[in-house]
C-alpha cells in the first residue's frame, strides 16, 4: 500500500491502568490518555490539560479541578463523589454512569449555549441512569433554558458568528423552531413544570369566564359575574353546560381538555419514571 492509500495514522492515545495521583498537579500535561481505575484523593489539580482523555472506573474522591481543560473527555463508570470543577473546560464531554454533583460542575459548563446544552444533555442522561430524579430535574432546566436562548441567538442576535453561520433561510427555520419551543415552554415548561401546566388551565378558565360574562344580561351585577367564575371549571369539566355555546365552542372545550389532561399525564408519568 503506498502512501497515497494511507486512511488514518495512530492517535498515540496511551494507556494507564491501576494507577494513583499522589501529588498535587499544575500546569502539566495527561492529554490523549485512558485511565482505568485511576485514584486520586483530596489532589488538587491546577491548570492541567486532560484533553481527550477517556476516565474508565475511576475514583476521584474529594479532589478540586481548577481551570483544568477536559475538552472531548469522556467519563465512564467513574466516582467523582465530592470533587468540584472549577473554570474548567468542559466542551464535548461526555458523562456516563458517573457519579457527580451537578452543583460542583455547573461554574465549568460551556459559555456557548449550544455546547452547553449538549453536555447538559450528557449530564442528565447520566444522571437517568443513576435514578438520579433531582440532578435530573435541574439538569433538564438548565438544558431546556440553554436551548432557547441558543435558538434566539440563531435567528436575532446580530454577533458576527451567528450571521456567517446561518444564513436568511436558517434564520427563518430557527425563528419557528424557537417560535414553537417557546410557545410549548410558555404552555407546560416542555414537558418539565406542571406549574406552567397549571397556569394554562387557569388562562383557559379565564376565557370561558370571559365568554359567560359578556352573555350575562347583566354585567353589572356582582353575584353574576362571580357566578360565572365559579361555573367556569364546571363548564371545562362538562360538569354544567356553557351559555350560547355552539357545537364548535364545547367542541374546543372538548379538546382542551383532552390537551390538558394529556400533558398532565406526560407530566406525571416523566415524574414518575424518573424514581
Amino acid at each position: 500500500m503506498g502512501k497515497a492509500d494511507v486512511l488514518f495514522n495512530e492517535s498515540g492515545k496511551k494507556k494507564k491502568e491501576d494507577v494513583e495521583f499522589i501529588r498535587k498537579m499544575d500546569g502539566e500535561e495527561a492529554e490523549n490518555v485512558v485511565f482505568v481505575r485511576a485514584v486520586a484523593k483530596k489532589i488538587k489539580f491546577t491548570r492541567v490539560s486532560f484533553r481527550f482523555c477517556i476516565f474508565d472506573n475511576c475514583y476521584f474522591r474529594d479532589c478540586v479541578f481548577d481551570s483544568c481543560d477536559f475538552t472531548g473527555c469522556k467519563f465512564t463508570g467513574s466516582n467523582l463523589n465530592g470533587s468540584s470543577f472549577v473554570d474548567c473546560k468542559l466542551d464535548y464531554s461526555i458523562f456516563e454512569r458517573t457519579i457527580l454533583d451537578l452543583s460542583y460542575v455547573i461554574d465549568s459548563l460551556p459559555r456557548e449555549e449550544n455546547l452547553r446544552a449538549k453536555v447538559l444533555r450528557s449530564l442528565r442522561t447520566n444522571f437517568q441512569q443513576q435514578g438520579d430524579a433531582p440532578e435530573v430535574n435541574k439538569a433538564m432546566r438548565l438544558e431546556l433554558e440553554a436551548t432557547k436562548t441558543h435558538l434566539k441567538k440563531c435567528w436575532h442576535s446580530s454577533d458576527k458568528y451567528y450571521r456567517n453561520k446561518y444564513s436568511d433561510f436558517i434564520r427563518i427555520q430557527k425563528f419557528t423552531e424557537w417560535g414553537v419551543f417557546s410557545t410549548l415552554h410558555f404552555i407546560w415548561g416542555n414537558g418539565e413544570s406542571a406549574i406552567k401546566l397549571f397556569r394554562t388551565f387557569l388562562i383557559i378558565l379565564a376565557f370561558i369566564s370571559t365568554w359567560e360574562i359578556y352573555n350575562l344580561p347583566n354585567a353589572n351585577d356582582f353575584h353574576l359575574v362571580i357566578d360565572c367564575l365559579l361555573k367556569s371549571p364546571s363548564i371545562f369539566f362538562s360538569v354544567a353546560e356553557g351559555t350560547n355555546y355552539s357545537k364548535g365552542g364545547m367542541t374546543l372545550v372538548l379538546f382542551l381538555r383532552l390537551v390538558v389532561f394529556g400533558l398532565f399525564m406526560s407530566i406525571l408519568i416523566k415524574k414518575i419514571s424518573r424514581r
